[in-house]
Order: structure tokens, then C-alpha cells, then sequence
């Protein structure tokens, strides 16, 4: 009976195409597949994970770009640019890493004195030691980064942080590169774009700029004040100087002056004095006219001599002028006599 009904029952065929077997064995995808990264943020946290593409047997690797192939689960080779062929189900593309240059945004990093963030620009350089290495390399390359920078930061000053900016960016990326060795990167630079002091610290800055200008200028207006004391002095002594040898120079011709004076009146003192001797000597009447002479001298010697002076030495007849005279003759007599001339001798030789 259950024969006979089964018989009964209507028959259904089902027929599976050959294509959909082939599908569901060896998963037809497109045979070119995009392996290009989507678009990342900057942030290496938030970034989006890139879609590995399937194992469609023929494969087209796009330029700058290394695809990691494990067969069974083991590594078994990096695929190049170009056309590649991988044996189905049993090779799987694990890895797929761009050889470009990165451009990886560091967050900002909060110090003691200033705020600041960076720009990393790194490359792989071995994309087998970036796939296995580590397990998220960007990512890890991103928290060196902050780690470094933080520990730098540490050791310099607010002025040298503005100031040495790009000695900073070189230690950093000097740091970096040396822990990221193991990782298949390598870091080409390392840019510090905005640096954010606190408020507190900005104020403070203000405050010492202008305490800064201050002192320029009070050094400044010192530099001045010194500087015209310098120059008054330097008058000062440019002018005695000058006075000095304005003095010499007066006195040098005074004295001059005076000597050839002296010279011109000793000169003619001789000259009249050798006449008078020539007169007296030659002349007739001489001796009497010396004598003459010499009596007025005696007297005016003594008239001057009352006048200037509040002790007087007066003669015992300085009442008499014949006896003055008389005495003024004895002294030219006696001074004649000690040199042997006579009076005869001073007449005239005929």
C-alpha cells in the first residue's frame, strides 16, 4: 500500500544549475577586485578597518601595494603588483599593505606647560614584519609617537619647544624609527603643528615679554645716559687739552717776546753805554760830564729811594745838595783812580 501510494505521489525534479554549484564551491567574485584602503580618518583609533579582498584565483595586486598570502594559515608569501595567481580554498589573503607614504594625525597631547599635536608621516618599508610584527602598526606607531613626544616635551622649556621646533621633530623621529625597527616602518617625519600653552602660561608669557621690553629699554636708555656722559667727558677733555696748549703756545711766544725784549734792550743798553765810554773817552769836557751824570744819579737814587721805601738811609748832609754832589764826585774819582785813569786822560787827544 505505502508503495503503491508513494507511486501515486507527483514527482518533483529539481534542477540546480551548474554555475550555482560552481559558486558555492569557489565563491565567483569579479575577477578585478579593488584592494585600495578606504578612506581613513586621521585619527589611527577611529580609523576604519580596510576589506580584505577574496581569493578569486587570478588577481590583479594594484601598484604600491603588498598583499600577504597564507596558505593553511601559515604565511606563505607577499604578492607584488601585477597579475597573480592563487590556488583556490587553500590560499587566503590575510594582509593587504600600502607601500605609500602615510600621513597619520597624532593627537593632541596634554603637558604640564602646553597642549600640543603632530603630523606623522611614515611608510612600510617590510610588509611582512608590519603584518606580524605588531598587531595594528599604524596604531602602535601613532602611541609611540604620543609617548615620545610627551617624554621630549618633558625635557625642554616652553621658550625651546618654540624656538627648536625642528630639533624636536628630529629626536622624535629619531625615537621613532629606532622602536619601530621591528615593525616593518619606518618613519619619515614628524611635524609639530600647533602647540597651545594654558591660559595661565600664555598671561605668564605676556608678562615676561613685556617685563623683556622693559628691560631693553632701561638698558637701552642706560646705553644713552652712558654714552653722552662719555662724549661730554670726552669734550671736556678735548677742551682742556686745546686750552692747554693754547696756554703753552701764548706762553712760549710771551716768553719769546719778552727774550727778544730783553735781547733788543741789552743791546742797546751795550751800544749806548760803549758810546758814552766812546764819549767820554774822546770827548772833550768828559770827566766832567761824567761827573755831572753820576751826581744826578746819586740824588735821584736817594729821591727814589725815600719814596718807595718806609726805612730811609739818609747821608749826614742830605740836607746839603753841594755836599751830595761833592760825594758823588769822590766815588767817580776813587772808582778812576782804581782803574789808573786820570783826568787828564779822559781829555780829548789832539
Amino acid at each position: 500500500m505505502l508503495r503503491s501510494a508513494a507511486n501515486k505521489l507527483p514527482q518533483v525534479t529539481f534542477a540546480v544549475p551548474t554555475s550555482s554549484i560552481l559558486a558555492r564551491t569557489t565563491r565567483v567574485v569579479p575577477t578585478v577586485t579593488s584592494a585600495h584602503m578606504v578612506r581613513r580618518s586621521f585619527n589611527s583609533n577611529n580609523r576604519k578597518r580596510q576589506s580584505l579582498p577574496m581569493n578569486t584565483i587570478v588577481k590583479f595586486v594594484p601598484q604600491q601595494e603588498a598583499w600577504i598570502v597564507e596558505r593553511m594559515g601559515r604565511f606563505h608569501r607577499a604578492l607584488e603588483p601585477g597579475l597573480q595567481v592563487l590556488m583556490p580554498i587553500i590560499d587566503q589573503i590575510k594582509y593587504v599593505k600600502s607601500l605609500k607614504e602615510v600621513a597619520i594625525e597624532i593627537p593632541s597631547q596634554r603637558a604640564i606647560t602646553q597642549d600640543l599635536d603632530g603630523v606623522l608621516y611614515l611608510r612600510v618599508v617590510d610588509p611582512y614584519k608590519a603584518s606580524y610584527g605588531v598587531e595594528d602598526a599604524e596604531f602602535s606607531v601613532s602611541q609611540l609617537a604620543q609617548t615620545t613626544m610627551r617624554a621630549e616635551i618633558g625635557l625642554m622649556t616652553l621658550d625651546r619647544t618654540l624656538a627648536e621646533r625642528a630639533h624636536l621633530n628630529a629626536n622624535i623621529v629619531e625615537a621613532i624609527n629606532g622602536a619601530a625597527a621591528d615593525w616593518g616602518i619606518r618613519c619619515l617625519r614628524y611635524e609639530i603643528r600647533d602647540i597651545h600653552p594654558p591660559a595661565k602660561v600664555v598671561e605668564s608669557m605676556h608678562q615676561q615679554v613685556s617685563a623683556e621690553r622693559t628691560k631693553r629699554a632701561q638698558i637701552l636708555d642706560s646705553e644713552g645716559s652712558r654714552q653722552a656722559a662719555i662724549n661730554v667727558a670726552e669734550g671736556l677733555k678735548q677742551s682742556v687739552i686745546l686750552q692747554s696748549e693754547a696756554n703753552k703756545a701764548e706762553q712760549i711766544n710771551q716768553a719769546a717776546g719778552e727774550a727778544e725784549a730783553i735781547l733788543l734792550r741789552a743791546q742797546a743798553n751795550a751800544e749806548g753805554i760803549r758810546r758814552i765810554a766812546e764819549a767820554i773817552t774822546t770827548g772833550e769836557g768828559g770827566h766832567h760830564a761824567v761827573s755831572l751824570t753820576v751826581a744826578n744819579k746819586y740824588v735821584d737814587a736817594f729821591s727814589n729811594l725815600a719814596k718807595e721805601s718806609t726805612t730811609l738811609i739818609l747821608p749826614a748832609a742830605a740836607n746839603d745838595a753841594s755836599s751830595m754832589v761833592a760825594q758823588a764826585l769822590t766815588i767817580y774819582d776813587g772808582i778812576t783812580k782804581k782803574r789808573g785813569i786820570t783826568p787828564d786822560q779822559t781829555a780829548p787827544q789832539k
